[in-house]
């Protein structure tokens, strides 16, 4: 089956640019504690029906604690969303990439693949090795304005 083509208008995958202010020691889920360094991090993520739910979902305080991301988020706060428009599961691919340019939080987010993580630790400047990787792959990268709820394509305003 395919998807409707509203869904395909709105899904992809995305990376949450986060800051975490101070370390901490955060349990997400099943997962024993784990101390995080105070710094900057990459989560890689996907929605293929619903992409701006699911990133409106992420900038939300208050939601039921469900993917490990939410754990995180609970500490820290997300300082931009990078978004890639796609029909395909492109979000293993990405953090592939990811994981050869940044430090894997190991199998942190990576519970339903075989990726070695989906969450990376970094520098203040990931945002732009992120869109570079993203691009790397022949994709593009755009950003998610809040305030219209939608994911925009680079051509709609260029990502630095």
């Amino acid at each position: 089956m395919s998807p409707s083509p509203k869904a395909s208008q709105d899904s992809g995958s995305y990376v949450l640019l986060i800051r975490l202010d101070e370390p901490r020691m955060i349990t997400a889920g099943r997962r024993p504690p784990q101390h995080f360094p105070a710094g900057h991090y990459a989560y890689v993520g996907s929605a293929l029906n619903g992409l701006s739910a699911r990133l409106e979902r992420h900038l939300r305080k208050e939601k039921r604690l469900h993917w490990h991301v939410d754990y995180l988020l609970r500490e820290a706060r997300i300082v931009e969303i990078v978004t890639c428009r796609s029909q395909e599961r492109t979000e293993c691919a990405i953090a592939a990439a990811l994981a050869e340019r940044f430090d894997a939080v190991a199998s942190f987010g990576a519970s339903d693949c075989r990726c070695r993580s989906h969450l990376f630790r970094g520098g203040g400047k990931m945002k732009a090795t992120v869109t570079a990787a993203i691009r790397e792959l022949g994709l593009t990268p755009g950003r998610f304005l809040r305030q219209t709820g939608t994911p925009r394509p680079a051509a709609n305003g260029p990502v630095p």
